[in-house]
Order: C-alpha cells, then sequence, then structure tokens
C-alpha cells in the first residue's frame, strides 16, 4: 500500500477545506461547529462508560459487548469522516485504483482552525487509547479474556484513527525530507559513479616535426 495524493471522485458534497467559507465570515465564536465537538467526545466517552459500569447496567456479557461495539464503531466513523475533517482540517481515507493497488490518502486543509476545538480534538484522540490501554493491563493481569478481546477492539478502532490523524499531521512534512534526503542521496551516488567510470585521460601521440 502507498500513499498518494488524487483527486476526489465527483459528488455532490462541499470540496474539502470550503466548509468554512460557507459560513457567515462575521460569526466569530470560540467554537465554531459546538455539535460536532460534542459528538467527537460523546461516543467514545460513552464506549468507556459502559464498558466501566457494563456490570451495573446488564448482566449480560453479550448486550454489554455489542452496545459498547456499537459506540466505538459510531465514534470511528465519526471522528474518521467528519470530526477531524471540520475541527482540524485532516482527512485519511483510501481507495484502489484500477489494477487492485490499495492507495492510502493523508490530506490536509490549509487555513484557520479554531484552536479550542482543535485542543479537544487531539485531547479526546489521544486520551481515550490510553483509557483503553489500562483496561488492556488490568484485564490481562485480572485473567478477564472475554474482555480483553473488547478492549482489543477499541484499541484498534482508536489507535486506527490516532495513527491516522497523526499522518495527516505530520505526514506531509516527513515525505518532503524524504524525497529530499533520496534526491541528496541520488546525486552523492550518482557523482561517486561518474568519477569511478569516467576514462583516464590518454597520453598524448603528437610526434614532433621537428620543423623550428
Amino acid at each position: 500500500m502507498t500513499s498518494a495524493t488524487v483527486p476526489l471522485l465527483d459528488d455532490d458534497t462541499i470540496p474539502f477545506g470550503e466548509e468554512d467559507e460557507m459560513q457567515d465570515p462575521g460569526a466569530l465564536k470560540k467554537y465554531t461547529h459546538p455539535y460536532v465537538t460534542f459528538f467527537h467526545l460523546f461516543f467514545r466517552g460513552t464506549a468507556i462508560v459502559l464498558y466501566m459500569f457494563c456490570d451495573l447496567l446488564s448482566e449480560s456479557f453479550i448486550t454489554s459487548f455489542v452496545f459498547v461495539v456499537l459506540f466505538l464503531s459510531a465514534d470511528f466513523w465519526t471522528v474518521k469522516n467528519i470530526t477531524g475533517r471540520l475541527l482540524v482540517g485532516l482527512r485519511w481515507w483510501n481507495y484502489v485504483n484500477d489494477e487492485g493497488v490499495s492507495h492510502w490518502v493523508y490530506e490536509a486543509k490549509k487555513g484557520k482552525i479554531n484552536k479550542h476545538e482543535a485542543r479537544i480534538f487531539w485531547l479526546g484522540l489521544t486520551l481515550c487509547p490510553i483509557f483503553w490501554g489500562l483496561f488492556f493491563i488490568i484485564d490481562l493481569f485480572g485473567l478477564k479474556f472475554k474482555w480483553l478481546l473488547l478492549v482489543m477492539i477499541a484499541l484498534a478502532l482508536n489507535c486506527a484513527n490516532l495513527y491516522g490523524y497523526i499522518k495527516c499531521n505530520f505526514g506531509a512534512n516527513k515525505d518532503l525530507n524524504t524525497a529530499a534526503s533520496n534526491f541528496v542521496k541520488t546525486q552523492i551516488f550518482k557523482n561517486a559513479m561518474d568519477i569511478i567510470t569516467k576514462p583516464a585521460p590518454q597520453p598524448s601521440t603528437v610526434q614532433p616535426t621537428g620543423v623550428v
């Protein structure tokens, strides 16, 4: 799988990075997207709360498992497709080309980002995997293997979004640095090969004519 930058498919949605242009430019608020900010924390927070108090809410493991997975899935979809795009101007996605090769695309919008929403976004994105990591350690040493499966699903979904957005935020600079480094290495190698393969100068074969 490779990273690539490709144009989006034709559809009727608002182009990526132009959502703020549809709003009133004079409406300066502390939270530009209050409902989006709320749901960024609601689904993942509810999944953690349900997991912590599932024994009090239901005696059925299957019921608790299903509800937690539903909230985890809703959180994964919301964060990947909505909150990251609106709150911090980042988006990651995948497509398969005509040859069947899977490409991962990481995009970052150039523009002003609401710092309050961005802070909440990154706090929610980083703190929740820490909670699930603690639950993993507790269940592992407590030999609660059936709950361990649920925690591993939560870690996989949370860490996938975390990795994707870190790649969006820092991947572009890394790719540029890698490209520059590869160019320098290529030039050094090329110059070294030119020196090695360059033919040695031949001695002059001109004979003196004897004419003064």
